[in-house]
């Protein structure tokens, strides 16, 4: 076993590796950007080294500051982590060349593997079944197009390099199938280095299954069993399940055995997940699944594979790196259970999923363990107080969960979100609650295009009721903090005061009345309510409740099941804020301005798209906020814009 690793990674799956190295003795190297000087990964290693700038091009994709940092500091070998350099075989290359261990795959499995155009044809030659479709080089458009008919609408158009939704267009309509490919030609040069794409036939009621498979240097190769990741949004995973609803053993064997034959044609070592899309319409049978991919690292959602197992997957890496051989043979291996996997991320949900960035202030979760096996499992690379920054993806923790059942580990799910508290940004909670309660999902009736088809119910906000108000108000007029806790007499008269404060565009007037230091009658909508506080909990009208309120600077927040963001505005400040409102686009986030279709003069309908706009290594479309003329254009393509600029304007509408 080795000494010492270095990390070359960041945040969560960082602190991952660092817990399983610490517990094994092993000490590691963290690295970090400038960006990330004070983060969590970095506080947990032995030692830590500055790579960079907070760009990732400048920092955690810089392979030879890497290698060096890891040469400097005596570490043995290099876990890549998941995203970065994780895939690159020029990089395990170049770490083998200094005398370093890759924990990992060989470059020769990641390049075989590393083009889906290649690895498909390479799973054909091994027997493994694949979808139809074109995997060649010839990437004119016209070709392309014609190629995307011969096959049959709807289609998929992936970029051969891509990976995690990125590059992925989905066409349903010929007419729509140029810019769709300009997209994921766009989005597979910015995150990949490489513009080429494949066409594959879409499969109109689609699983996305998984098997984890595992590898040795000494030829044996195992599968660890299936996970459903078919919640996806936007080809993007959400919650991840393990093992697979209704899944026949039949099929559980058909499919592990084609992705053990995938990982011994390419001689494989180390972590793996063979990916297959999978006919969801008549039920999972045999000849209805279809290799898509090979991803030749770790997977984000490999706990809910550790929590049926019973196995830690980086420590498996870590073994299997340093030589040694799989310490479980294929009939060692059995399914314990039943696990789930959210992914709480800082994004704005009602707002068509933007990324969002914050501070921190205030940052909780329900009682579980972090990176082992446990009802309840967080693993999170932040900490209360950090900051989520538009330079790196905006997760904040994965919230795992595990149970003797289904049923009961969604139920544990459903809880363990509700007790997930995050104030000073906004986050996907609500909508992974949502989620978690779906009626559908609960009864296994998973495939891709669930939540496309229900996001006006998943996404619907949920508006807080008095109760909920009158403790933001106690909160906004600072009465949460009056005398809670002392002792002796002190005579009170009743005092009612008005405390005016905001949820969303809506002005709450509530009127207050203390009848002791933890005692409130809350007027709130001609509905009053008792409020008492014992201790650290919150009574409403002589109900103990689970609610915790937060008040941070001018903002209010009320957790309870959902959380709920309230604001005390100055009233020097009322009407400041006022801006273009519908009259203008503005970026949401600091990002690049990638594509202006907009132009002064242009006649433009509500919903056209009129520039792209890439931030947090995703691209994002912005529509015209109403149908009317384009007054003026305010940026331009490789513009690096900040979160608030006006972008293009509109002409007042008339009247």
């Amino acid at each position: 076993m080795f000494t010492k690793i270095l990390i070359a990674n960041r945040g969560e799956i960082a602190c991952r590796v660092i817990a399983t190295a610490r517990k094994l003795g092993v000490a590691t190297v963290a690295v970090y950007s400038d960006a990330d000087a004070g983060a969590k990964h970095v506080a947990m290693a032995d030692q830590a080294v500055r790579v960079g700038p907070a760009p990732v091009a400048e920092s955690y994709l810089l392979g030879d500051r890497i290698i060096q940092a890891a040469l400097d500091t005596g570490a043995q070998a290099i876990h890549p982590g998941y995203g970065f350099l994780s895939e690159n075989p020029d990089f395990v290359d170049a770490v083998t060349a200094a005398g370093l261990v890759f924990i990992g795959p060989t470059a020769d499995a990641i390049r075989a593997m590393g083009l889906k155009d290649a690895a498909k044809a390479l799973m054909e030659q091994a027997g493994v079944p694949v979808v139809p479709g074109y995997h060649g080089d010839n990437q004119n458009p016209d070709f392309l197009a014609g190629e995307a008919d011969a096959i049959g609408y709807p289609v998929l158009i992936k970029a051969r390099a891509g990976g995690g939704g990125k590059g992925m267009r989905l066409v349903e309509d010929p007419a729509d199938f140029k810019a769709a490919l300009e997209g994921a030609q766009r989005e597979g040069q910015a995150s990949f280095g490489d513009p080429a794409c494949l066409i594959e036939k879409y499969i109109t009621q689609p699983r996305h299954i998984e098997i984890q498979v595992f590898g040795d240097a000494h030829g044996n190769v195992v599968h660890l069993f299936e996970r459903d990741c078919s919640l996806q949004r936007r080809h993007q995973k959400v919650i991840e399940e393990a093992p697979a609803p209704d899944m026949p053993e039949l099929v559980r064997a058909a499919m592990g055995a084609a992705a053990v034959e995938a990982a011994k044609a390419i001689g494989y070592q180390g972590a793996g997940t063979v990916e297959f899309i999978v006919d969801g319409s008549d039920g999972l049978r045999p000849d209805g699944f279809w290799f898509m991919e090979m991803n030749t690292r770790l997977q984000v959602e490999h706990p809910v594979s550790e929590a049926i197992t019973g196995l830690d997957f980086v420590e498996l890496q870590l073994r299997v790196a340093a030589g040694e051989p799989l310490p479980v043979a294929q009939e060692d291996l059995a399914i314990d259970g039943w696990a789930f996997e959210a992914r709480v991320y800082a994004e704005d949900v009602p707002n068509g999923f933007l990324p969002a960035i914050g501070t921190l202030d205030h940052l909780a979760f329900p009682d579980g363990a972090e990176f082992a096996r446990g009802a309840t499992r967080i693993d999170s690379g932040v900490r209360g107080g950090d900051v989520i920054s538009p330079w790196y993806d905006p997760m904040i923790a994965k919230v795992i969960v595990h149970g003797a059942d289904r049923a009961t580990a969604l139920r544990r799910l459903e809880t363990a979100l509700g007790g997930t508290q995050v104030a000073g940004t906004v986050t996907n909670i609500a909508f992974l609650r949502a989620l978690s309660m779906h009626d559908g999902f609960g009864r296994g009736e998973v495939d891709t295009g669930l939540i496309a088809r229900d996001i006006r119910a998943l996404t619907a906000t949920s508006d807080p009721c008095t109760r909920t108000r009158a403790l933001a108000a106690l909160a906004a007029g600072g009465y949460d903090r009056l005398g809670i806790g002392e002792t002796g007499f002190t005579h009170w008269q009743p005092m009612p005061q008005t405390v005016t404060f905001t949820y969303g565009d809506e002005d709450i007037v509530a009127r207050v009345t203390t009848r002791a230091p933890d005692r409130f009658d809350v007027t709130v909508a001609e509905a009053t309510h008792q409020i008492a506080r014992q201790g650290g909990d919150w009574w409403i009208d002589g109900a103990k409740t689970a609610a915790r309120v937060l008040r941070t600077g001018d903002d209010v927040t009320v957790f309870w099941g959902n959380t709920y963001g309230f604001a005390v505005p100055d009233p020097l400040d009322r009407g400041a804020a006022a801006g273009p409102g519908g009259d203008a686009i503005i970026a949401p986030m600091p990002g690049l301005v990638k594509l202006m279709r907009a132009e002064i003069g242009q006649t433009v309908t509500q919903g056209d798209a009129l520039l792209v706009l890439e931030a947090m290594k995703m691209e994002h479309t912005l529509t015209a906020p109403r149908d009317g003329v384009v007054a003026g254009v305010f940026a331009a393509e490789g513009d690096q814009v900040t979160n608030g600029t006006v972008l293009v304007a509109m002409e007042p509408e008339d009247g």
